[in-house]
């Protein structure tokens, strides 16, 4: 799975995004709609994760999907 699924399922991934990143808000969730950098950025500011670490995070989440 990658970056463009993301953005193809958001609403049905959603739910299991949130369980997965508990930090991140609703508003969070509805600013990043299922685009994968936007995700990324919000992982960096919520978790204080470096880019690489998150995209490495979400990565292995969509594998699992």
């Amino acid at each position: 799975m990658n970056k463009d699924v993301l953005e193809g399922k958001w609403k049905e991934m959603k739910g299991q995004v949130k369980e997965n990143w508990a930090d991140l808000t609703e508003d969070d969730l509805k600013e990043v709609e299922g685009n994968f950098d936007k995700l990324v950025g919000k992982i960096q500011e919520k978790y204080g994760k470096t880019k690489e670490q998150a995209k490495e995070e979400i990565n292995d989440f969509l594998n699992k999907q």
